[in-house]
């Protein structure tokens, strides 16, 4: 038994705000150890450029940053790094001034306990430094000035450039836009078709103008140009070379296993909705989100960061329904009951498995393993 003392001690909104903290420190600290040693995902991503070859997708971010380049004289290691600083602090910073005076309970912390929420993060480093931060901020931007009633028509243009520009730096933006339109229906209570249309145009016509017309990643001169500016990376995108449908198949058995994984994430999402109000029109939604997101999971093999960006989108989105106190450490008290014993094994088992980005979709190796087991393991080999 859980003592009741210690749970009338135990303040969840702190918790919250260390876990926020930790995992910000932590996402920083890597994505600046992965740029500086030329990772050719990380950083390598963000510097696909038009120089290869013209028109392709993500290549404005790498044209920018080689603008910048010649224009600070600054390594493109430093470069990217300040606006992936940037943009990760921004997130964090937002997502906390989002629920500072948010009534959150035990419920609410464990989605960010999730191993696709934030604890995703800590379980799978290769989730740092990557473009969909900047979706996270554009969307976490979004829902805070919503839910203070200040989304006026010039700030909604401001989210829609922000959509058009985003769409330029990574095409995947286009499968989880469902959610601008959920926020927006969520926090007014009204179908508002033409603002939702506009939503999907803008990051719909960039990403058709992509598939008619653009280029191979690599059209063969990219690892060249990276080379004259200083930047050599040995592995990553563009090296690339794999028919990621073909991958899926020849890998099934372990694809399966994301399914586990997955069935765990709904069943823990479902689970909250039954604590909340019009439970059945968000779970409609929810639905149609993830089906709309169904051809990436098709057309390329990073399943688990898919499943993680859903997960992030939806922590931020509920913190939108969350109830407002008068403190920045008010929460819901915790009451010994059969709920609360629900909430803590979805916690438990969500701190033991773990979900890689692509490949094993379930493993005994979540933060747990890798906060007890993992060092004695690394011990007895030393």
């Amino acid at each position: 038994m859980i003592p009741n003392k210690f749970l009338a001690f135990f303040n969840i909104k702190i918790c919250i705000y260390f876990l926020i903290a930790v995992t910000a420190v932590y996402t920083l600290v890597f994505t600046c150890y992965y740029n500086f040693k030329d990772d050719g995902y990380i950083l390598a991503d963000w510097l696909i450029n038009y120089q290869d070859g013209g028109f392709k997708r993500r290549g404005l971010s790498g044209s920018f940053f080689f603008l910048l380049q010649d224009i600070t004289g600054l390594r493109l290691n430093y470069l990217v790094y300040f606006f992936q600083f940037t943009i990760i602090s921004g997130f964090f910073l937002l997502y906390t001034k989002l629920i500072l005076y948010k009534v959150t309970d035990l419920l609410y912390l464990s989605l960010l306990l999730s191993s696709i929420g934030f604890v995703g993060l800590l379980n799978t480093v290769t989730y740092v430094g990557k473009k969909e931060f900047i979706l996270f901020l554009i969307f976490i931007w979004f829902v805070y000035v919503l839910d203070r009633g200040k989304l006026s028509k010039y700030k909604e243009y401001i989210v829609c450039g922000a959509l058009v520009i985003t769409s330029l730096l990574h095409e995947a933006v286009l499968f989880y836009i469902p959610y601008f339109a959920i926020a927006l229906y969520l926090k007014t209570g009204r179908l508002q078709i033409k603002r939702y249309v506009k939503y999907f145009l803008c990051v719909g016509i960039p990403c058709l103008l992509l598939f008619f017309f653009g280029k191979n990643i690599n059209e063969g001169k990219s690892l060249e140009i990276l080379s004259a500016r200083g930047v050599h990376p040995i592995y990553g995108i563009f090296y690339w070379n794999i028919n990621e449908r073909d991958y899926i198949k020849e890998h099934i058995n372990e694809y399966i296993l994301y399914f586990i994984s997955l069935g765990f994430s709904i069943f823990h999402i479902y689970y909250y909705l039954k604590f909340l109000k019009d439970r059945k029109v968000i779970s409609i939604l929810l639905i149609i989100a993830f089906l709309f997101s169904l051809p990436l999971f098709y057309l390329a093999i990073d399943w688990g960061r898919w499943m993680y960006i859903h997960m992030m989108m939806i922590i931020v989105l509920f913190a939108l329904l969350l109830r407002t106190g008068h403190s920045a450490y008010v929460f819901e008290p915790i009451i010994i009951n059969r709920k609360f014993y629900t909430v803590l094994f979805i916690i438990i088992f969500s701190l033991i498995y773990r979900v890689e980005m692509s490949g094993k979709g379930f493993t005994f190796e979540g933060i747990l393993y890798r906060v007890f087991i993992a060092p004695l393991e690394l011990l007895n080999k030393m």
